[in-house]
């Protein structure tokens, strides 16, 4: 039976009305920019991806966040804070993401926060740790995850008080994080054992360390212990000119991310034995919620998680609980959810301080060692952050 005209338009229109009880609005997608330097540093950033890449799948599988997809417009800052504030801006203006998030090295976290205040966005600084990032330099929208320098100084200095070594030397990349980790761990090993003296120091150009002049200078000094700040091919480089050279022998060393996988594992049975490191020993961490992050992760992904799977893990995992309890994508409402917001990870339950807007996350400290050619942390513990960091009333006078 063909359809009169009135009844054809009646027809429309319930069609259009019965549209209106669609999810069609709410089904919009709620956009997040990332940005890392996935061809710098993949070691670390690719890992990074795959963790939360993880995360977007668990949350948009059970439902998303108020009812609505997370999709990720994702992009490489180039290691280089230029570039890095042109992409944000890029990542704002052309693709009305909802917040930024991201980012690894110290002098690019602090470009993007700062543009992130001038536009008045909020910034999840995933790796940076730098601590001008959330104390001299912070700023009301910028939020930081992992355990900065001062922590993991603090961490590493505890137990190399214990130590007999007196003489230290230190070698880091001359940029900020390298200085900030250098300042930060001198003044607490300091305060621990007044009878300490740092006798030489090495700044290599990051990621263009002349191994054999730095080994070289820091032999002369004739140090009793060495702390070391150099990551991903400096790391290398400086760990195999050093044992050829014979640096290590009889001598302490104790190195900053040196037990993470994401940068010790490329060396393999080369690795040194015996470092005191912080890191992350994903293969014999047994608790429930690292347990089930470590199947979920091989499973997705055919590869054991990097502690950069971690972080970028986590740092999804917060975004989304923050938009959910903000209830909205604004700006003050996401900051005012994300002071205090607390959230259980696969390295245990953190918190996002109010005074200071940096998790409570911690690390793992332990030795250096090689077990089936490959590097492996022995005697290891997990040193939760709050325990290291200054109290709230203290880091809120390190703000601007």
């Amino acid at each position: 039976m063909k359809l009169t005209r009135l009844t054809r338009a009646a027809a429309l229109i319930l069609g259009f009305v019965s549209t209106l009880n669609l999810p069609a609005l709410a089904a919009d997608p709620i956009r997040i920019g990332e940005m890392n330097s996935y061809t710098s540093l993949p070691a670390f950033t690719i890992p990074y991806r795959k963790g939360w890449q993880l995360a977007v799948q668990e949350i948009n599988a059970s439902g998303g966040v108020l009812g609505r997809p997370l999709e990720v417009i994702s992009r490489d800052d180039g290691g280089k804070p230029a570039d890095a504030v042109t992409t944000a801006n890029e990542l704002v203006a052309r693709e009305g993401v909802a917040l930024l998030a991201g980012t690894l090295l110290s002098h690019v976290g602090l470009a993007v926060s700062d543009f992130a205040a001038q536009r008045n966005v909020v910034f999840i600084a995933a790796e940076p740790l730098t601590d001008a990032l959330v104390w001299s330099q912070g700023n009301d929208v910028t939020f930081r995850l992992r355990p900065g320098t001062y922590v993991q100084a603090a961490m590493l200095a505890e137990e190399a008080a214990k130590l007999p070594a007196k003489r230290w030397a230190t070698v880091a990349p001359n940029y900020e994080y390298g200085k900030s980790a250098v300042e930060a761990f001198k003044s607490l090993l300091k305060k621990q054992r007044p009878d300490v003296e740092f006798v030489g120091e090495q700044w290599p150009a990051l990621f263009k360390i002349d191994a054999g002049a730095t080994v070289q200078a820091l032999a002369s000094y004739d140090p009793e212990a060495i702390f070391n700040v150099t990551f991903s091919s400096d790391l290398a480089k400086f760990v195999r000119e050093g044992r050829t050279r014979g640096l290590f022998d009889g001598r302490e060393v104790v190195s900053v991310l040196g037990g993470e996988p994401d940068w010790i594992d490329p060396l393999g049975a080369e690795a040194p034995e015996g470092w005191l490191v912080t890191g992350y020993p994903w293969y014999a961490i047994e608790t429930p919620e690292h347990v089930a992050f470590r199947e979920a992760y091989m499973k997705a992904h055919d590869d054991y998680p990097r502690l950069g799977s971690v972080v970028g893990y986590v740092t999804f995992k917060v975004i989304a609980k923050a938009i959910e309890e903000a209830g909205s994508t604004e700006t003050e409402a996401l900051v005012e959810a994300l002071k205090g917001l607390a959230l259980d990870t696969p390295l245990g339950p953190v918190t996002m301080r109010e005074s200071d807007q940096q998790s409570t996350m911690g690390t793992y400290v332990g030795r250096l060692t090689v077990q089936d050619g490959m590097p492996r942390m022995v005697d290891w513990t997990y040193r939760d952050g709050l325990d290291y960091l200054p109290p709230p009333e203290e880091a809120r006078e390190l703000r601007p």
